[in-house]
């Protein structure tokens, strides 16, 4: 009875908020309280907004709770979330780091969200897209980024972390890292790709590897620094039971 009411509180609005700000809070207490080794990537990052206004931000979904600890809450940033439960709850955690939100799906995206996307890249907001969500495959990157990237002229980065101590939910499709406070960590931003607007479709497939591969290398990278497993690609979530 105690977790039924506990659950219907979860989903409700008001649940969602709280669970969405203790989230953010914890989040930061492990940002503040992290020794970071290594922060690459973030400076030449905001030196590019200057010079392009707005860009296409990408990262795993295994790695998306730190991912918004550096961002300047001063550059705009709208993120593609999903309209279910878990997605609104991450509504409030990104709404606490200073970042909006865009309803949709990286594998479904209606043809409002897909104009919302292009209409803030146009409007000199930058876009972040969870390419290997809602169910994976798990660190491979889909073709919807390249396709805003392609006709909108602006660059693709990736970001990716690690912290060591952390909690690999290894049941969990995308290998969800959840990190721990008052350990050593590692956060970075890859350099950024420009997509031509002459780009044929066998064109995009390789610069859709080269994204997936130099972002995946990186990863691994700083996997290994911190002492933690290799988590490998490709786990899709299961399908649910009807």
């Amino acid at each position: 009875m105690k977790l039924e009411f506990l659950k219907r509180f979860i989903d409700s609005p008001r649940g969602e908020k709280i669970v969405g700000n203790l989230a953010y809070y914890y989040l930061k207490f492990v940002g503040m309280t992290t020794r970071w080794q290594s922060v690459t990537g973030v400076k030449e990052t905001y030196e590019m907004l200057e010079k392009y206004g707005s860009m296409i931000v990408v990262g795993w979904h295994g790695r998306t709770l730190i991912m918004p600890y550096f961002w300047n809450k001063e550059r705009p940033l709208n993120a593609l979330v999903s309209p279910h439960r878990d997605g609104q709850i991450i509504v409030h955690v990104l709404a606490k780091f200073g970042i909006g939100n865009i309803n949709g799906s990286s594998d479904r995206n209606s043809k409002e969200a897909a104009i919302e996307l292009m209409r803030n890249l146009q409007q000199g907001n930058s876009i972040a897209i969870i390419p290997d969500g809602p169910r994976g495959p798990s660190m491979k990157l889909t073709m919807s980024p390249l396709f805003y990237a392609r006709k909108s002229g602006k660059p693709i980065i990736g970001i990716t972390y690690s912290i060591a101590g952390s909690k690999i939910i290894t049941r969990s499709w995308d290998n969800m890292l959840v990190p721990l406070p008052f350990h050593k960590g590692m956060y970075a931003i890859t350099e950024p790709v420009f997509i031509p607007q002459d780009a044929t479709d066998e064109e995009l497939e390789k610069y859709r590897q080269q994204i997936e591969t130099t972002l995946n290398d990186l990863t691994w990278k700083l996997d290994k620094a911190m002492g933690l497993p290799f988590i490998a690609q490709g786990k899709e979530a299961k399908k649910s039971r009807r």
